[in-house]
């Protein structure tokens, strides 16, 4: 995504909180989406290595998950995909957190926003990172 540095779009603040409550739906989706793979690769991971030790009844369900977890990703994908188009970037998919390319005094700046939060209260550099947030005002 670097190269596309020179078609960026600048949120102004205004601009990245009017797309917050279509961003929160989608990014519910991812969450659920991401939860639901996690704990399905998890409990995979526990049934394989049963299975390593006594398994061929335990092959059903291994294939099972399998499935589950190819079908899962592409509502994933979707999800991700669809909070793309909003111009946005994740950096967290657990938290929610979202950053939105934006200038400050000629510079470009990251406004930092995370689900739950009722506005967009903060920025940070590009290279700082959530550690980095600064209050807006």
């Amino acid at each position: 995504m670097e190269g596309d540095r020179e078609m960026a779009h600048y949120f102004t603040r205004e601009e990245a909180e009017a797309l917050l409550p279509e961003i929160t739906v989608v990014l519910y989706k991812i969450q659920e989406s991401h939860r639901s793979v996690l704990a399905l690769r998890a409990e995979l991971e526990e049934i394989q290595a049963q299975a390593m030790g006594n398994g061929h009844h335990l092959y059903d369900r291994i294939l099972r998950l399998q499935q589950e977890i190819a079908s899962s990703m592409p509502r994933l994908r979707e999800a991700l995909e669809e909070l793309q188009d909003f111009g946005c970037e994740l950096k967290d998919p657990e938290i929610g957190l979202i950053d939105f390319l934006s200038l400050r005094d000629g510079e470009e700046v990251y406004l930092c926003w995370r689900l739950g939060e009722q506005r967009i209260s903060f920025w940070h550099y590009l290279h700082t990172g959530f550690a980095g947030r600064q209050p807006l005002d």
